[in-house]
């Protein structure tokens, strides 16, 4: 690789061990390499917000604060510029699938040798992408799921955020504690998520984005109204 100066990534994964594994293997890879750790995924907000350039997050996509992938659409809507590669315990192809079309840099099984994982890595810090190369990416989404992911990209970062909650099953003071804003920015929040996917309720919108899941992830939240 020709770049000399300090890489900077995020390994974002709630558990300690394997992000110990990723980060043995990334360690292995880039020297000199500054490596932080996030085990929730507001944690991973906070050291992308900290400042200075990442070069790569390194994204679970079940981890506390994110489901589905939700995690990897507000990260690419709120650092477009940050390559994002998805590690995973779910190998289905259509998650796959789904999560390039989300605009990850690349998808690394958790299952995946170290070797492998280097050079996927490698790869990706080349500006390519990796996918497993048993993956077939030109099987796309039905035309309904194709529309309504296209309406989800349309979502600005606090929006994806506050779809997330809503997912979650918490309230609108609830969520305008946790981003610190009014409940009145909350409602104007959720009127335009349902607006941009074209649904009346936010039962219908926290419907919507479990239709996205296609069955890959748990599913289930009480919502309010």
């Amino acid at each position: 690789m020709e770049k000399t100066e300090t890489y900077r990534l995020v390994i974002a994964d709630d558990h300690p061990l394997f992000r110990g594994a990723l980060r043995e293997a990334v360690s292995g890879l880039l020297d000199p390499a500054d490596i932080q750790e996030a085990g929730t995924f507001d944690e991973v907000v906070s050291l992308l917000d900290r400042g200075g350039d990442t070069d790569l997050v390194l994204l679970d996509l079940s981890m506390p604060g994110a489901r589905g992938f939700s995690g990897l659409m507000y990260i690419r809507a709120e650092y477009p510029v940050v390559p994002v590669i998805v590690v995973s315990a779910n190998d289905d192809p259509a998650a796959i699938r789904r999560c390039m079309e989300f605009g990850a840099s690349g998808f690394i099984p958790k299952t995946l040798p170290v070797e492998d994982i280097r050079t996927a890595i490698s790869d990706i810090l080349k500006g390519g992408v990796w996918t497993p190369g048993d993956v077939d990416l030109s099987a796309g989404s039905d035309a309904e799921t194709a529309a309504l992911m296209a309406r989800m990209a349309t979502l600005t970062p606090q929006q994806v955020r506050v779809l997330m909650m809503l997912s979650e099953g918490l309230l609108n003071k609830q969520i305008a504690y946790q981003l610190g804003v009014s409940e009145a920015t909350v409602k104007a929040h959720v009127s335009a998520i349902l607006q941009k996917l074209g649904v009346e309720s936010r039962t219908q919108a926290v419907i919507a984005a479990a239709k996205i899941e296609a069955g890959h992830f748990p599913q289930g939240a009480s919502v309010e109204g």
